[in-house]
């Protein structure tokens, strides 16, 4: 079973590119819906959080991510021991859903992860594969998003790595510039050839 990492910065059409190669049958474990499991009413970070940031806790029982990420900008220590503990955790769920597409008989899997380089987790993965798109668009479809404003998306790419570092780094390019038909071409594209190697 073939591991396929995707990364992408914020804006590049990740999400969409992972829901092609979905489409096309491969199971997809997302991060982010990871880490919004923890966060949940109920979820395993819930108590921690409680215990640190009571305030980050909504009326729901759930975590505010809004304010739990002012806790993160005000001291970047926060944050690294946060990821101590949310990132074994989110190891944990991924390595259930490995067992359980091997069970499946899945030929390949794919790990949708933001910060995919930045954690090492290439290391772990067969192939990588960066989604990109130009500056332009990029910066247009992240400023349209509800809430977001110029300063949160400069503060937001200067905590991911250059889009031309994630490039050079990965053994596949997929562009988002040229429409959904383009991108889905690439994406059957990069997936036939993975499995073939």
């Amino acid at each position: 079973m073939k591991i396929i990492g995707l990364t992408g910065s914020i804006g590049m059409g990740k999400s969409t590119t992972a829901a092609m190669f979905g489409a096309l049958g491969v199971p997809v474990f997302d991060a982010d819906a990871a880490v919004h499991t923890l966060y949940a009413p109920g979820g395993r970070a819930v108590p921690l959080i409680r215990a640190v940031f009571p305030d980050a806790i909504g009326p729901n029982g759930g975590v505010d991510r809004a304010i739990l990420g002012q806790h993160m900008r005000a001291d970047p220590l926060n944050l690294d021991v946060l990821t101590s503990f949310i990132h074994p955790w989110v190891g944990e769920m991924r390595a259930d859903f490995l067992k359980q597409a091997e069970a499946n008989g899945a030929k390949a899997v794919l790990f949708d992860i933001p910060l995919l380089f930045e954690t090492g987790g290439d290391s772990q993965v067969d192939a990588t594969i960066v989604v990109t798109a130009s500056a332009s668009a990029q910066r247009e479809r992240v400023l349209s998003r509800s809430g977001m404003t110029e300063a949160l998306f400069e503060n937001l790419l200067s905590r991911q790595m250059p889009d031309r570092e994630k490039r050079a780094r990965a053994d596949y390019v997929i562009s988002t510039d040229n429409g959904l038909d383009a991108a889905k071409a690439d994406v059957e594209r990069v997936l036939a050839e993975i499995l073939a190697g």
